[in-house]
């Protein structure tokens, strides 16, 4: 069940995480795009499916060594090396290339009634990600893009959460202070160093059980943050 604690008492604004927290991919993976084995075997059919898990897992441990989120382009090539694909010009332009949002992500769907009424609440709100720098655009594809008044975005910024780099940015932005911001993640440790920052925070679990002994207060739904605020 949710964890119970005393709601936040000056909350003017919520700093929101994206994935798992307002949309998560089609497919269930994040990264690459769901459309990458398609684009990859377009241009080389020669290559096996088998290969691709291998590949991909290069491409994460290369995400993950990353001091923020790396570029498009060199993602895509420490892939293709794995796979034994040249990384042509034509191949690169075609993995970033646009494609509807909807094709490849989706809202949850308590997102667009919650941030409605936190809108209409004058609750201010903004972003705090992990992510490239098109995610104001896909979230103007998905229809929410007009809620949020600032982006922290690691790829722009040259760092990744926990930074405080990260967080301190949107409240900036926002021109509040972190006491007066509530934070929502779907990573516990990330709320934590939120937390630590002077931050209220909470937890979002959309799949419980949850832990026996949650290190933070959490949510199960988007819309308990009608509760907080």
């Amino acid at each position: 069940m949710t964890t119970r604690t005393p709601a936040p008492t000056d909350v003017q604004a919520v700093l929101l995480d994206s994935g798992g927290v307002l949309m998560r991919p089609v497919g269930g993976r994040w990264n690459p795009r769901a459309d990458f084995e398609e684009t990859v075997l377009a241009h080389d059919p020669s290559i096996t499916e088998d290969r691709f898990a291998a590949a991909i897992a290069a491409g994460d441990r290369f995400f993950a060594d990353s001091p923020s989120t790396p570029d498009h382009d060199d993602y895509h090539r420490v892939m293709l090396h794995s796979l034994g694909a040249e990384a042509t010009p034509q191949l690169l332009a075609d993995l970033r290339r646009e494609v509807p949002a909807d094709r490849v992500l989706e809202l949850y769907p308590d997102v667009r009634s919650t941030l409605e009424e936190l809108s209409r609440r004058q609750v201010r709100m903004a972003v705090v990600s992990d992510a490239w720098p098109d995610l104001p655009d896909l979230r103007a594809a998905l229809g929410i893009r007009h809620f949020f008044e600032a982006y922290a975005i690691s790829a722009e910024l040259g760092c990744t959460k926990p930074d405080p780099r990260m967080y301190h940015h949107a409240s900036t932005a926002l021109g509040l202070t972190p006491g007066q911001c509530l934070f929502i993640d779907d990573d516990p440790d990330l709320v934590r160093a939120a937390v630590d920052l002077g931050y209220a925070g909470r937890a979002i679990h959309r799949n419980p059980p949850l832990p026996d002994v949650p290190p933070v207060p959490s949510i199960t739904t988007l819309t308990e943050l009608l509760e907080l605020v």
